[in-house]
């Protein structure tokens, strides 16, 4: 079974460790751990290894699906087989979920993905937790993890990059929840 599994996240610097990034460190972590290259490609970067392909979309967040399509068309993967890793406001740090389809909650790099693939892909929902005030949703995901969050979010990085290795190795995606 071929797999795309794309982190997303947005792309400089500036946005490296924050919380909307989330799914761009879990990418970048089993990367490293398995000594995988990205290069420019589909409006974003692209590694390739065990018949499978791992995508960071280039195109900020809110345009994520422009690089998702290119992907998906050209390597002729079916949206079944995609699976998008990406931060989520409604669970809290921590908490891992593992889903087909559903609501994109407001997410604006799955609502662009919906637009332009469909929504009958898988997800790696990643918590973050949500601030306190509404007003300052677009604050707390462009901010960086503190240094008491940061030890969670290697775990989730952990677990999450192994989820990603047990899905190749069986060829299964299915329904999960993992709390850590």
């Amino acid at each position: 079974m071929t797999y795309l599994f794309v982190g997303l996240g947005n792309p400089g610097e500036k946005y490296q460790n924050t919380r909307h990034n989330f799914g761009f460190m879990v990418l970048d972590y089993f990367a490293k751990k398995f000594n995988l290259e990205f290069v420019p490609k589909f409006k974003g970067l692209i590694s390739y290894w065990n018949d499978n392909y791992f995508l960071k979309p280039m195109t900020f967040m809110n345009y994520s699906g422009e690089s998702v399509k290119e992907a998906k068309n050209n390597l002729k993967i079916s949206e079944e087989n995609i699976i998008v890793i990406h931060d989520d406001l409604d669970l809290k740090l921590g908490d891992i979920r593992i889903k087909k389809g559903g609501s994109n909650a407001g997410h604006h790099g799955l609502d662009s993905i919906s637009k332009l693939v469909g929504n009958n892909y898988w997800r790696i929902r990643l918590g973050i937790g949500r601030p306190i005030d509404k007003k300052e949703v677009i604050n707390f995901v462009l901010s960086p993890f503190d240094k008491k969050e940061m030890e969670i979010v290697r775990k989730v990085i952990r677990v999450t990059a192994e989820k990603i290795l047990e899905i190749i190795q069986t060829g299964e995606v299915k329904n999960e929840r993992i709390l850590l």
